[in-house]
């Protein structure tokens, strides 16, 4: 007979093992002597403490669900249960008692996750949902549209939520989407009529203008064309494809007519050329503007050159599109100055800036503690991914505070 602290061998060949509730049988061994019997089961029962440990390992270390933790270490425990090892079997169901509480409390903790997920989500949603409530009664038809698609970006990116609730959140969500797109479109069809109507006004005064075209009643001719130009200008804007074609016929009438006019008075080149040169002087001192460094001075300053301008009369034709030309130069260029200047203080602008900033600033900070986590939980494959990821983001963020630098801080 053989023995050891946790098993004996009897003289039938029969294997036993020691537990609190005495002495159970392992099996019997036929073959060899009895310490290789022991020696046999023995390792049988360190096979069964690598399981364990193996089990625990992955337990702590991996996202095996509670489910299959419960399953393995029930599988284990059936055979700690059946005494075919020889060892300290109370101390395994110890700790395979231990692991199924760290299991439990793993289970609840991420219960307590997805809960805390989904009330994340939930909120997201509903706050989504409130800004395209509010985004459906703008009228800043295109920065409203890019922001609506972009919510819808952002909702696909979200977990769903249980059934009910998630249906009734994407139906306001959708309505206000729908609500939006009825009145931009209800819009632009009103805008398209009333840019109708101005084509077909402008098709009757381009008519008309150029029916006046070969008249040599000056003064009434001149004075009805003066009346056109204001018809003109109250008429609204056609659409783009009509607008500058009959702007050129319209123009083209007019310059017809004032140019024979202008043959008829020859009398008076000589005052025209008078004219010109006080132009050219008054063109030399709006370009002495240029650049503009305090577009409030800037502008007073061409006001009063083109109120002098205005009051001097006509040039020779020849010379009136280049020295007009030159004002015109001044003038866009103290427009592109105004633009600037409003692109620069426009506070819409600048919060879009801002907020895409804090929301770039919010990506990389989370990819960041992402990446840290998984480094940290030697998920290098995760980790590397993420931080690639981050690089993009960054990157993005680089760009985004640059641009808001443009608006002064």
């Amino acid at each position: 007979m053989s023995s050891d602290p946790w098993g004996r061998v009897d003289e039938t060949g029969t294997v036993y093992v020691r537990t609190a509730d005495g002495e159970q049988v392992v099996g019997s061994w036929a073959a060899g002597s009895p310490e290789e019997a022991l020696a046999y089961f023995e390792r049988k029962y360190e096979g069964l403490v690598v399981e364990i440990g193996l089990l625990e390992k992955r337990v702590q270390t991996t996202d095996l669900s509670a489910k299959d933790a419960q399953t393995a270490i029930g599988h284990i425990r059936e055979q700690v249960d059946a005494h075919h090892a020889v060892g300290d079997l109370a101390a395994l169901r110890t700790r395979l008692d231990k692991l199924v509480e760290k299991v439990e409390s793993r289970r609840e903790e991420r219960k307590a996750q997805r809960a805390k997920q989904s009330d994340e989500a939930r909120k997201a949603k509903e706050d989504l949902v409130a800004e395209a409530e509010q985004l459906a009664a703008s009228d800043q038809w295109r920065v409203a549209g890019e922001r609506l698609r972009a919510l819808v970006d952002t909702w696909k990116g979200l977990p769903r939520l249980d059934r009910k609730s998630d249906d009734e959140l994407w139906h306001r969500f959708s309505h206000a989407r729908s609500a939006f797109s009825k009145r931009r479109k209800a819009h632009f069809a009103q805008l398209d009529s009333q840019r109708e109507d101005a084509r077909r006004v402008k098709e009757r005064l381009v008519a008309e203008a150029e029916a006046l075209s070969g008249s040599t009643d000056w003064g009434a001719t001149a004075a009805r064309y003066r009346e056109l130009m204001a018809d003109w200008k109250a008429a609204g804007r056609a659409q783009r494809e009509h607008e500058d074609d009959l702007w050129n016929r319209f123009r083209g009438a007019q310059d017809v007519f004032f140019a024979a006019r202008s043959s008829v008075f020859a009398e008076r080149d000589a005052e025209q050329g008078e004219n010109l040169k006080l132009k050219e002087s008054l063109a030399e001192e709006a370009e002495q503007i240029l650049p503009v460094r305090d577009l409030k001075a800037a502008r007073a300053a061409f006001r009063s050159v083109n109120e002098r301008w205005e009051a001097i009369g006509h040039v020779p034709r020849d010379a009136r599109g280049k020295v007009e030309g030159r004002m015109h130069a001044v003038e866009r260029a103290i427009q592109e100055a105004e633009e600037a200047e409003w692109r620069r203080t426009n506070p819409e602008a600048r919060a879009r800036a801002a907020g895409l900033t804090g929301q770039l600033q919010a990506a990389v900070d989370k990819l960041r503690g992402q990446a840290e986590q998984a480094r940290a939980q030697g998920n290098t494959s995760r980790a590397d991914k993420l931080e690639r990821e981050l690089e993009g983001r960054q990157a993005l963020l680089d760009q985004a505070l640059k641009g808001l630098e443009e608006f002064g801080g």
